[in-house]
């Protein structure tokens, strides 16, 4: 594979590097309890959404590819589902970072799958909180996040606060 030099697509790249690193963190260190923790009867639980994140990387990709298709999926156990979440994430990164045609637009991928997926790392850090499991804080514009980097493993925050 080729590390394209497009801009637009390191961009993409770029803030796909930056869902996987808020991801990660997100994440992390979740307690036993919190995959089916549930706020209420109209909400997902932070297992339904880590498998709702894994299926917008999936459709990003069949974007990508010219031929998109929608899969919902049951969320499997917290750590398998987030091993998906994360292969599905690399699996997008890999095609941007080649010389494939990209079929859809970017401006399309950032708006629909990125954009969404961020939203939702938003919710399982606010449910992290609601569980009684915050997650710390980041001064995110130090943080050592590279595109390409996808990862379940990042780099060490610089600057975490309570």
């Amino acid at each position: 594979m080729t590390s394209t030099s497009d801009p637009v697509r390191q961009l993409l790249r770029h803030t796909l590097a930056t869902v996987a690193y808020r991801g990660g963190k997100a994440l992390r260190g979740a307690p036993a309890h919190f995959a089916s923790f549930h706020i209420g009867d109209k909400t997902r639980t932070p297992a339904q959404i880590l498998a709702h994140m894994g299926d917008l990387f999936d459709w990003a990709l069949s974007i990508a590819h010219g031929q998109q298709t929608w899969h919902e999926s049951t969320p499997l156990a917290w750590n398998a589902e987030s091993e998906r979440f994360f292969a599905a994430v690399k699996k997008f990164d890999d095609y941007l970072a080649s010389d494939e045609p990209l079929h859809g637009s970017a401006e399309g991928l950032l708006q629909a799958p990125l954009a969404d997926a961020l939203t939702h790392i938003g919710q399982i850090a606010m449910l992290r909180r609601l569980a009684g499991s915050p997650v710390k804080g980041e001064n995110y514009f130090k943080a050592e996040i590279v595109a390409g980097h996808v990862g379940p493993e990042q780099s060490i925050p610089r600057r975490e606060f309570e």
